[in-house]
């Protein structure tokens, strides 16, 4: 018989569905407007290792050069991904969801144990609830970076009107720098979040749509039978009586 385990309620998976869309628009409107000045690279001394990105990229993926563009939907769904972020944060408070979610004190060992068994090095699974200890630590941190989003977007769109959260990030041009790595941290987290999803099948990505997740039902698989040949006892010979002598 399958065992039927509600996982998700339908408020998480609303933000969840909403959140994808929004922030993939961030993304690609950040791209068009990174392009009009893309000056971040990886460099040891005066030796430049990779460029943020070069006009080929942009080329390859055919990313059209509009600035005004990405500008117009980059700050007209930044105030959507704020809403969204901030509607998820309160129920996620309110509903005591975040009991599932928060990392505790045993977090950083179990990811740890986490990570080398999603790599195949150690085959300990260290025990889990709702998430793992690897899942709890990532999307606190997807949330912790969705507020400095928002701070180094502000700090960025409205240098001189939000000048406190300019303050905040060390100024204009370190509020850029912080955006930009936040960014990047999304993409990573999209490609292993993706990849996680294929590796845990169907069965874990419907909890995400319906809400449920199914078990079913382990047999345990029939055990050879051992034949034990028993040798026949071997009869011993009774001893004979010698007959008593009789009297003349």
């Amino acid at each position: 018989m399958k065992t039927v385990l509600k996982k998700h309620p339908l408020a998480i998976r609303w933000f969840h569905w909403i959140n994808f869309p929004i922030l993939g628009i961030m993304i690609w409107s950040g791209l068009l407007i990174y392009w009009a000045y893309s000056k971040y690279t990886l460099s040891v001394g005066n030796r430049q290792l990779f460029h943020f990105f070069s006009p080929g990229f942009y080329k390859a993926l055919k990313v059209p050069h509009r600035l005004a563009e990405g500008m117009s939907f980059h700050f007209a769904f930044m105030w959507l991904f704020f809403g969204n972020g901030l509607l998820y944060v309160t129920y996620t408070i309110f509903s005591g969801e975040w009991r599932y979610l928060l990392p505790n004190r045993k977090s950083f060992k179990e990811g740890w144990q986490v990570l080398l068994h999603d790599l195949h090095i150690h085959k300990y699974v260290p025990p889990q609830d709702k998430y793992n200890a690897a899942q709890r630590i990532a999307y606190t941190a997807i949330i912790v970076m969705g507020f400095g989003s928002i701070i180094t977007g502000l700090a960025i769109y409205k240098p001189v009107e939000f000048g406190w959260c300019t303050w905040l990030c060390g100024g204009y041009e370190s509020a850029r720098l912080i955006h930009f790595m936040l960014t990047i941290g999304y993409c990573l987290f999209f490609v292993v979040h993706i990849v996680q999803v294929i590796i845990t099948g169907w069965n874990n990505f419907q909890s995400i749509v319906t809400g449920i997740e199914i078990f079913k039902p382990i047999t345990p698989e029939p055990q050879p039978q051992m034949q034990i040949e028993t040798q026949p006892e071997e009869v011993q010979p009774s001893p004979i009586e010698p007959l008593p002598n009789e009297e003349a």
